[in-house]
């Protein structure tokens, strides 16, 4: 058996097992208009990443600062940071800044139509 009609098989039998039913967006269109903005090359690995909740490391240094700066803000500093410095907390933010000017640098360096 190839692997066409194995996988074929396996969506039949889910099917007769009502496995399928209930789905979210269930009856609606799927919107690929960003899928199919990428590049093709690039397709397969963002979907992959994206199914994994695998966030590109610029998103992640976006939270953090954002974290340290919502934490400089306000009088209360989140469990993981007490006895934390505010000088000490400033320097993590600029450093995080720095980190991500850095590497949307390399981004647009490797693909001037990624970043405006």
């Amino acid at each position: 058996m190839n692997w066409t009609q194995l996988a074929e098989s396996r969506i039949a039998d889910a099917i007769a097992n009502g496995e399928f039913r209930d789905l979210p967006g269930q009856g609606q269109q799927l919107d690929l208009t960003e899928y199919f903005a990428q590049p093709a090359a690039e397709r397969a690995g963002t979907a992959l990443l994206k199914n994994a909740n695998v966030i590109p490391p610029e998103v992640q240094l976006l939270k953090e600062i954002a974290e340290l700066e919502k934490a400089l803000s306000t009088a209360e500093l989140p469990r993981k940071m007490s006895g934390v410095s505010e000088k000490s907390l400033r320097e993590q933010l600029q450093e995080k800044r720095v980190t991500l000017a850095m590497a949307m640098e390399r981004r647009r360096r490797r693909d001037p139509r990624a970043v405006d």
